[in-house]
């Protein structure tokens, strides 16, 4: 590991203060409505703080401070634009519930602090794996392949559906749940029983989504840098600012639904970057099995995969405006 404890710590203590101030900035507790123009404006807010973390590692990183800054911001495009999906996801969930906005961000916010914790478990053991199992990484080149495609018949209603959601039905077998809203609260008192609310439940199936977008995503940020800190604190940021960008995409969420398909080309995409980069293991399994592959080393560099990544995103987003506005103008015709 390149970078001494206490950069690591003193991070995590960052990232402590900017939670705060996210909650703090979005108003007190249960008593606010989040509007899109300060939505926009957070969003933006939280960009910019990601890029001037970006300069800091080009200024300031111990080892090739370039190619770190480059691979921080590949690795943050990518975890941004996928957690666009599960945006998606989280919007039809309050919808469900008849969640009101200005209960949502409370939400949203531990939701939010909850992946914090699960995101680095899944990183600090994965760069574990990487490190002493190398191989690994074509597995999850294979399995990027496999959800990129995935993703052209992805469902969010279904993946938003609490009834599908085997914790939840877990946890209503040892603890009662009513089905009314009682404001900002995850827990009340009912006949002397704490029961649980829809909102505590909306929060489990909120965590539980990120642990299986986790498995996509943090893969995927592997395949443009093998620095746990770099994965780390790209992931990081990209989740720090995913409350500000959900109430910005909630009132536009109609015009981007052909996103998904943008972000299932960039997953088969970093799946085939790590695959190449995987030549030497998938030769040997070739040879073991009477196959001769042959196949060549291959690096993408990074600068190409963020061209790439970023043009897509751009790309789906752009068709996904144009041809919802057609089929509005269809529709009104």
């Amino acid at each position: 590991m390149v970078l001494p404890l206490w950069v690591w710590i003193v991070f995590y203590v960052l990232v402590f203060f900017m939670l705060i101030a996210d909650l703090k900035m979005f108003g007190k507790k249960g008593q606010h409505e989040v509007d899109i123009k300060e939505a926009l404006k957070m969003t933006c807010v939280w960009i910019g703080v990601s890029l001037v973390f970006c300069l800091g590692i080009y200024l300031y990183y111990p080892v090739e401070p370039h190619e770190k800054a480059m691979e921080f911001l590949a690795g943050y495009l990518i975890e941004k634009s996928l957690s666009m999906d599960n945006l998606f996801v989280f919007l039809m969930l309050f919808s469900y519930f008849g969640i009101q906005r200005k209960y949502q961000h409370e939400v949203l916010f531990w939701g939010i602090f909850g992946a914090l914790v699960l995101r680095s478990v899944f990183i600090f053991a994965g760069a574990a794996m990487v490190e002493r199992f190398e191989w690994i990484l074509g597995l999850f080149g294979l399995f990027l392949l496999y959800t990129g495609a995935k993703m052209f018949t992805h469902d969010e209603e279904k993946q938003g559906d609490p009834g599908n959601n085997f914790i939840v039905r877990l946890f209503k077998k040892f603890t009662p749940v009513t089905d009314k809203m009682h404001d900002d609260k995850f827990f009340i008192m009912e006949q002397g029983k704490r029961v649980a609310t829809p909102l505590f439940i909306a929060l489990i199936v909120i965590e539980t989504t990120d642990v299986a977008f986790a498995v996509d995503s943090i893969p995927a940020v592997f395949s443009v840098s093998r620095d746990p800190f770099i994965v780390l604190t790209s992931n990081i940021f990209a989740i720090l600012g995913l409350r500000a960008l959900y109430f910005a995409l909630a009132a536009v969420a109609k015009y981007f639904t052909y996103l998904k398909y943008g972000l299932g080309v960039i997953l088969i995409f970093v799946g085939v970057k790590m695959l190449l980069a995987m030549n030497e293991y998938i030769n040997q399994l070739g040879s073991l099995v009477g196959l001769n592959i042959n196949m060549p080393h291959k690096e993408v560099p990074t600068l190409w995969s963020l061209i790439f990544i970023f043009g897509t995103l751009l790309a789906s987003m752009g068709l996904s405006v144009l041809l919802s506005k057609k089929k509005e103008e269809k529709s009104q015709a």
